[in-house]
């Protein structure tokens, strides 16, 4: 296959990436630089979502005159990476919505269109839900990531009315031993710096970063081609907080004491600290029932993925 990806270079798309040149498949990176040649063996279109552009052709037929079969959007502002001022929200949400809409309008133009878009999203849809057990039937939440993660679903519809079979990749917490969240834990614990924050009772929904690729892969290779719409790329035993730790200190043999209080994360991350003390308590029912089977299913087992 000939596939596209957005957001190649982050922790979820350079993983990706890896696994189908591994394959044998053709990858097509789009970057914002003028393209390269590059030594795996992918290949590179420009786009520049601010401006709404990008190289039509390029993307459309490939040096061999491979047609493009399918898109992986992954690209977007990281959430965590910055405290959320004003300014940053508005990257947050424009990287997302714009880039989406890009592409998807993009690929809704193409003489020949992929058969499928697989498009990122994430578990903050459902905004916060206490230990409610939830899945992709749940409503939206009304806070600014589940706000956000609506019209970033939405921006894909010029791609579905086009006839491309859409998918929505929820994806939660993704266990890594470098790169994302979890890797910004890993140091801490180390070091016996690692503890519950806040309360240690809000619900964590992870992925190991091998699930998390399988489970895009498994949505591109879609046989009966009718799997679209949302899917929770998160595993099938979210756990709390207070149970991350304990499983982290018990993979490092560290002690887990140095617990944050509440107040002190959101003086120090301001609004995002409800990304960490907000809880989300999700299902993937819909891999499950389309039969998608789990490498880690459980947090030991996707830190000692991640650790291995």
């Amino acid at each position: 296959m000939r596939i596209a990806v957005t957001g190649s270079t982050g922790l979820i798309g350079s993983a990706l990436v890896r696994s189908l040149l591994d394959d044998g498949h053709q990858v097509v990176r789009l970057v914002r630089r003028p393209p390269a040649p590059q030594l795996d063996g992918s290949t590179e279109v420009r786009w520049n979502p601010r401006l709404r552009q990008i190289d039509r052709k390029g993307l459309a037929e490939g040096p061999d005159g491979a047609p493009l079969d399918a898109v992986v959007h992954l690209a977007g502002a990281g959430v965590a990476d910055r405290r959320w001022s004003t300014a940053y929200k508005r990257e947050i949400h424009a990287s997302r919505v714009q880039g989406t809409g890009t592409l998807a309008a993009a690929v809704a133009g193409l003489d020949q269109p992929p058969k499928v878009m697989v498009s990122g999203s994430a578990v903050g849809i459902y905004g916060q839900t206490g230990d409610e057990v939830i899945d992709e039937t749940a409503p939206a939440g009304g806070d600014f990531l589940a706000r956000v993660c609506v019209e970033w679903e939405e921006a894909a519809a010029p791609a579905a009315e086009a006839g491309v079979r859409v998918a929505h990749a929820r994806t939660g917490l993704v266990v890594a031993g470098n790169g994302g969240a979890w890797g910004r834990l890993f140091p801490l614990f180390r070091v016996g710096l690692g503890g519950r924050l806040g309360n240690g009772r809000q619900y964590w929904s992870f992925i190991s970063l091998r699930d998390e690729v399988a489970a895009l892969r498994f949505l591109i290779d879609d046989e009966t081609e009718t799997l679209s719409g949302p899917f929770n790329l998160t595993a099938p035993t979210p756990v709390t907080n207070a149970e991350v730790t304990a499983a982290m200190g018990r993979a490092l043999r560290r002690p887990t004491v140095a617990a944050v209080p509440e107040f002190a994360l959101k003086a120090a991350l301001g609004e995002m600290a409800v990304e960490v003390t907000g809880s989300h308590r999700v299902l993937p029912t819909r891999l499950l029932e389309a039969g998608f089977r789990y490498t880690h299913p459980t947090i030991d087992d996707a830190i000692e993925a991640a650790l291995g």
